[in-house]
């Protein structure tokens, strides 16, 4: 089970290393006469990452790290999840190993667009970072930001960051970026959709015009372009996938009333599968959680109303499976890597039709098969009609009803339901144990599902 520093961090080890790098990886046969050995990765990082289960590179890092490792600029290209972490978390910590940083000065920098991703680029960054003898701290906003500075001030090596945060931190003195080597922008084409792009050119412009930098993107789009254009030098340019939709994912797009969208949510969550339900706002995920615990089904919320460290503790449930639902807002259509989510249901449509690609990408991930349903109503055929096409797909299209068989045949035999008083007792709000669902008026989940993990 993952622990919480006192800033709402989590704490990651070798073990997590594992259990957040080895399902992902295993699957990455692609270029079996590849390895890390091959590509320049030193022996005692390919030992971490042969105790995690990752022995073969992904297509991204095998086209990347030769010149990463050279000290080239890389503009890389790839979805989300084809496995861009390790592409700049490698090089990183090899060419900065044996160097010395002063206080509040670190060499390595990496901005990333969400506090999630932090979390998460610093849980496949931190054993690496280790075995080199480097340290890493991640700065977001939404918690305290002294255990942060207090970092900066022990020299650690590498922050990950949001823009935001470390813009203030700098501001009030506490870093400077004049000895960073190496600058990476991850989901540059989300920071774009986020509007960070002018912070993360100001905080580009602060560090050495002669560092090496990379940038990682889903697209490259006009905004992401201008960036690379402007800070990367000559870079090396690989693109491994393309943006369509991955042919291992079946999408279905149902026709549902008003009055039943709910009833239909709940009973395409209520089977056994694990359920990631995105909604448009931050109310009507709220309210949705609610309505499915309202009928049994225990559900954890991740939108931008919660703070930090609940948004840590329900991440950390569902990707534990302690807990199987999980409703959210498009936070967590980029950058969340969890493992085995079965389905992925747009109780709302997304507005435009990469956010469409982005949310669908949380499932059928490493190979696996997934899910993909969309609801609407009369009303929206239109708009979700161009959508679809937008993104290359082509749904199998029905309307239903709550007791339609298709919505059995696509949940599963369904799970059992557990009463609203029950939960209640389960945990409330604020609570510090990790394993619990939480938040502001979030379902905490019960004692019958607690701890347990999906099979």
């Amino acid at each position: 089970m993952a622990a919480f520093d006192n800033a709402g961090h989590q704490e990651f080890g070798r073990e997590t290393l594992t259990v957040l790098l080895s399902e992902r990886y295993s699957a990455a046969a692609h270029q079996p006469d590849v390895t890390f050995e091959s590509l320049g990765v030193p022996g005692p990082l390919v030992t971490v990452l042969a105790e995690a289960g990752i022995r073969v590179p992904f297509p991204i890092q095998a086209a990347t790290l030769p010149d990463a490792m050279a000290g080239l600029d890389i503009l890389g290209m790839g979805r989300t999840g084809s496995g861009k972490t390790l592409g700049f978390a490698l090089p990183l910590v090899t060419r900065l190993a044996g160097g010395r940083t002063v206080a509040g000065r670190p060499r390595g920098l990496v901005l990333v667009p969400t506090r999630e991703l932090a979390s998460q680029v610093q849980s496949v960054l931190a054993p690496l970072a280790r075995t080199m003898r480097l340290s890493v701290v991640t700065i977001f906003g939404g918690v305290s930001q002294k255990p942060q500075v207090t970092a900066l001030r022990n020299r650690a090596d590498i922050v990950v960051a949001c823009p935001g945060r470390l813009a203030d931190l700098i501001d009030q003195g506490h870093c400077r970026l004049g000895d960073v080597e190496i600058s990476v922008i991850d989901e540059a084409d989300h920071m774009a959709d986020l509007g960070f792009l002018p912070v993360v050119r100001r905080l580009l412009e602060a560090t050495p015009p002669d560092g090496q930098r990379m940038l990682f993107s889903a697209t490259l789009d006009s905004a992401v372009n201008v960036l690379a254009r402007r800070f990367l030098s000559e870079p090396a340019e690989h693109a491994v996938d393309s943006a369509a939709p991955p042919e291992q994912i079946i999408h279905h797009l149902l026709t549902v009333t008003p009055a039943d969208r709910v009833a239909v949510v709940c009973a395409l969550a209520g089977g056994r599968k694990r359920s990631l339900i995105f909604t448009r706002t931050k109310h009507g995920a709220h309210r949705l959680a609610r309505q499915l615990a309202l009928a049994g089904v225990p559900a954890a919320e991740l939108h931008g109303d919660l703070s930090q460290n609940n948004r840590t503790r329900n991440l950390a449930s569902f990707a534990a499976g302690s807990v199987r639902v999980l409703v959210a807002t498009d936070i967590a259509a980029r950058g969340i890597h969890v493992d085995g989510i079965d389905l992925v249901i747009h109780a709302d449509s997304p507005a435009e039709h990469k956010a469409y690609l982005h949310r669908s990408g949380r499932t059928a991930r490493a190979g696996a098969a997934g899910v993909v349903i969309t609801l609407q109503t009369g009303a929206q055929a239109k708009e979700v009609r161009t959508l679809m096409r937008r993104a290359g797909v082509n749904p199998l299209a029905a309307a239903v009803g709550p007791t339609s068989p298709l919505l059995r045949s696509i949940a599963g035999p369904p799970a059992e339901r557990v009463a609203h008083e029950e939960m209640n007792r389960g945990g409330q709000a604020g609570t510090s144990r990790p394993s619990r669902a939480t938040g502001n008026g979030a379902v905490a989940i019960s004692s019958s599902y607690r701890g347990r993990r999906r099979h």
